[in-house]
């Protein structure tokens, strides 16, 4: 006999509106339901109706924690519309605001992952350490969490020999930190046993999926946008693209662990190799860009994020999309939930299973719906949604 568990749209494993209507029979789970249709809040219609340089600081809102990576995409996106390259000093402090900010998320994710897991203590020491790099955020841009660093033309600030050598200190302290971690983590029974061979995603799955980020790369997929299409100056400081070949959670909380240490290493390198000169272009506040269409991508992180507008002329977008990593990461927990032969999910696996994509359904910000004729799925947004309820009543009429 099976029955239906609901998981959210408010449940203390994820914080955000989410819904997950598990079939169970006892404790196995044999079908799951996704439903993030709960938020909208109208991003994209925003951008439409600002200036690009109005767009750019509700670009960042879109997610506080990836705030830095759709600033740097929103940025990209125009200056691609303008035709304008940025300095290259403002590349490389770029790409270090960008490792720092991708350090602080992972430190947050694999910290409150742990929490959620049930782990305090290691929850605890991961959000500590977390703060030194907030620290350095807050030193170099102003901010601790929403930055404004990224400027249509560059960066907003420089950095000074004094922040220099503390970012070098900080370097050496997380790198320390991280290396203890990572033994803890690989001798502790307990921790093992709620992560290795749970949430199983293979190689193919995840490819047809169009799962990306290290939630891809925990699958032994070796894609990174930085590398395979390299932005701000990615294509001059080298690093290692991180994978794993086990495809379960342990693998996607060791890619991240991994990813700490690679961002380490790229921020040590760019401080090493900062060229001189400006650190950002004089662009007028009020311009307008020309006709035509952009498209840009950079690697948050959470994963691929992408940007695409059209310019028809004039002082803002008039079309300005967003595809978030959450959205193409979704459609493996409905695959991952299922059990199927050998392979069993239990209920006491949801919060590893999905806490492991690093969810963030406010920056998503779509709707799912099923067309029940054409037995079609297709993602829309609020508008597209509205004006789909009203062809359905006039069909009905």
């Amino acid at each position: 006999m099976s029955f239906e568990v609901p998981i959210g749209p408010q449940h203390p494993i994820h914080v955000e509106p989410l819904m997950l209507r598990l079939k169970v029979e006892g404790e196995l789970i044999i079908d799951v339901d996704v439903d993030v249709s709960y938020i909208h809040r109208g991003i994209e219609k925003g951008l439409e109706v600002r200036t690009y340089l109005q767009g750019l600081y509700l670009a960042e809102r879109i997610c506080g924690i990836c705030n830095c990576a759709h600033s740097l995409c929103y940025c990209l996106n125009v200056e691609q519309l303008l035709g304008k390259e940025v300095p290259p000093r403002a590349n490389y402090l770029r790409i270090i605001v960008e490792e720092l900010s991708r350090i602080h998320s992972h430190l947050l994710w694999i910290g409150h992952y742990f929490h959620t897991l049930g782990f305090e203590t290691l929850f605890m020491y991961f959000w500590r350490d977390r703060e030194r790099i907030m620290d350095m955020i807050e030193l170099i841009t102003g901010n601790r969490v929403i930055t404004s660093y990224n400027v249509i033309g560059g960066v907003r600030r420089d950095i000074t020999p004094e922040i220099e050598s503390k970012l070098r200190k900080t370097i050496e302290y997380v790198r320390e930190r991280m290396n203890y971690y990572d033994k803890v983590i690989d001798s502790e029974p307990s921790l093992l046993g709620r992560l290795q061979g749970v949430g199983v995603l293979k190689p193919a799955d995840a490819i047809s999926l169009g799962t990306v980020g290290p939630h891809l790369r925990a699958s032994g997929i070796k894609h990174d946008v930085r590398l395979d299409d390299p932005y701000s100056g990615h294509d001059e400081v080298p690093f290692n693209v991180v994978t794993y070949d086990t495809c379960d959670c342990y693998a996607r909380v060791k890619v991240r662990m991994g990813e700490v240490l690679e961002s380490l290493n790229m921020i040590s390198y760019a401080l090493d190799n900062l060229p001189s000169g400006d650190y950002r272009l004089k662009i007028p506040p009020f311009f307008k860009a020309p006709e035509g269409e952009s498209l840009s991508r950079v690697e948050a992180p959470r994963g691929e994020l992408v940007h695409y507008s059209i310019s028809n002329g004039g002082m803002n977008p008039y079309r300005y999309k967003v595809r978030t990593p959450t959205l193409a990461n979704l459609l493996s927990v409905a695959v991952m939930l299922k059990s199927k032969g050998d392979y069993e999910v239990y209920i006491a696996d949801v919060p590893a299973i999905l806490g492991g994509i690093d969810p963030c359904i406010c920056c998503t910000a779509r709707v799912i719906i099923t067309d029940e004729v054409k037995k079609k799925r297709r993602v829309t947004t609020l508008t597209e949604l509205e004006r789909y309820a009203r062809e359905r009543e006039v069909r009905k009429s």
